[in-house]
């Protein structure tokens, strides 16, 4: 986790921890459950944690924000981005509940009492977020349809409330019906690692 604490300095004790746990958390569920890619085990640091708080380059999200992370899988981006906010509540969904289950466990055994892990749809769910967070998990058209009833406009943060999403490659089409909603960084502008060269946050008001 050393790459993790060199672009965040600021980690207190209790994340640096938090983090350092992860990557033996995850192998021993691996072990049961292909819950990360076997190949990507190994690149967890990096491809996993670190590309999930690239979303905490672009906003540090206010007390009491509420983020909703569609697709989580086994908790990303949302297990890094809540260790890293201990004051804004995280609910992950994803569809599949064996993964729900190892995210709840990771968020268990870290001590995180603003994470709940639920098998649904997005589409599925009642109650107002602020954001929701996604990794390449859809489009952004699915993304705004999925989330045009759960996120609410307007909002009290540095950004807009609405989509953040990681995505990678040339999305030029993807995003062009969201005209001005749409606000983009790119990741290697944050870390240096080859991994992220054409990697993306996205940003899209709701």
């Amino acid at each position: 986790m050393d790459i993790v604490f060199k672009y965040f300095p600021e980690l207190t004790l209790t994340q640096r921890n938090q983090l350092l746990q992860l990557p033996k958390l995850y192998e021993d569920w691996n072990a049961k459950i292909n819950v990360v890619s076997r190949k990507d085990i190994g690149g967890l640091p990096v491809r996993h944690v670190l590309h999930s708080l690239a979303i905490a380059k672009v906003i540090s999200f206010a007390k009491g924000t509420k983020v909703l992370d569609i697709g989580t899988g086994g908790g990303f981006p949302g297990i890094p981005l809540a260790i890293f906010f201990p004051q804004v509540s995280f609910t992950l969904v994803d569809s599949i509940g064996k993964k729900i289950t190892v995210a709840n466990s990771v968020a268990e055994q870290l001590g995180l009492t603003n994470v709940v892990a639920q098998k649904s749809r997005v589409e599925d769910l009642n109650g107002n977020y602020d954001f929701a967070v996604t990794r390449a998990v859809a489009s952004v058209a699915k993304l705004m349809e999925w989330t045009k009833s759960t996120v609410k406009p307007g909002g009290y943060n540095s950004l807009s409330n609405g989509v953040i999403a990681l995505k990678g490659g040339d999305i030029n089409e993807e995003v062009k019906p969201f005209g001005r909603r749409v606000k983009r960084w790119k990741i290697s502008g944050f870390f240096e690692e080859e991994f992220f060269t054409e990697k993306l946050v996205l940003h899209i008001s709701s």
